[in-house]
């Protein structure tokens, strides 16, 4: 679609500046109520990059674990831990993003998974950490990104999460029903990353 809307597209702007550019290539067109070569046109002026409000930024890294934050405009940011997960080839297969939840509430912590959009929805996601009891997961919707699993962890599970050295997440591909990927999370960083995105949303939270 795009290729063909590139044409119109420019279509447009050639119908749009065809009169100046016919005044151009023409005779002079006689100067009148002051106005000179040049008015109107606009030389721009710097600006600063700062990420701009809602812009996601890496504050600090954890181990293998990135605290991700996005940018507000009080600069209380609210944080997550981040990792990209890849599968034995390297390639970049899928996201996890876990959070710490308010209190008394059952679980300790939220995770977000994301997946690719040619996951077998009914078949789920399923979990596991180190050689603990595997768990399984429904996916909650999917976007243009991808399918998404929104999860909440015990605090058991997240005391797993600590001590743990790895976990693995499975998903079934559409295309062919009878495989897994298997998709290695790191823990390294774990525990300093989880305690300093428990600090930054208090902090973000009493200002």
């Amino acid at each position: 679609m795009r290729a063909h809307a590139l044409p119109f597209l420019a279509a447009l702007a050639m119908a749009a500046i065809g009169p100046a550019f016919a005044q151009s290539t023409g005779e002079p067109a006689p100067a009148d109520d002051g106005v000179q070569p040049g008015d109107g046109i606009s030389l721009g002026e710097p600006v600063q990059d700062d990420g701009g409000i809602g812009a996601p930024y890496v504050r600090e890294e954890f181990g293998d674990w990135d605290l991700r934050c996005v940018r507000t405009e009080g600069g209380n940011d609210p944080c997550q831990l981040y990792q990209l997960l890849e599968d034995q080839g390297g390639n970049a297969v899928a996201e996890i993003s876990v959070f710490p939840l308010p209190e008394n509430q059952q679980a300790e912590a939220g995770a977000t998974i994301v997946t690719p959009l040619e996951t077998l929805l009914t078949e789920q996601l399923t979990l596991t950490v180190d050689s603990g009891q595997a768990k399984r997961y429904p996916f909650t919707f999917c976007t243009q990104i991808g399918c998404i699993a929104r999860i909440g962890l015990l605090p058991e599970e997240v005391d797993q999460f600590r001590r743990g050295a790895s976990a693995i997440i499975r998903i079934v591909p559409a295309a062919a029903a009878d495989q897994q990927v298997t998709l290695d999370v790191s823990l390294s960083g774990f525990t300093a990353g989880f305690n300093a995105v428990q600090e930054s949303n208090e902090a973000a939270t009493e200002n």
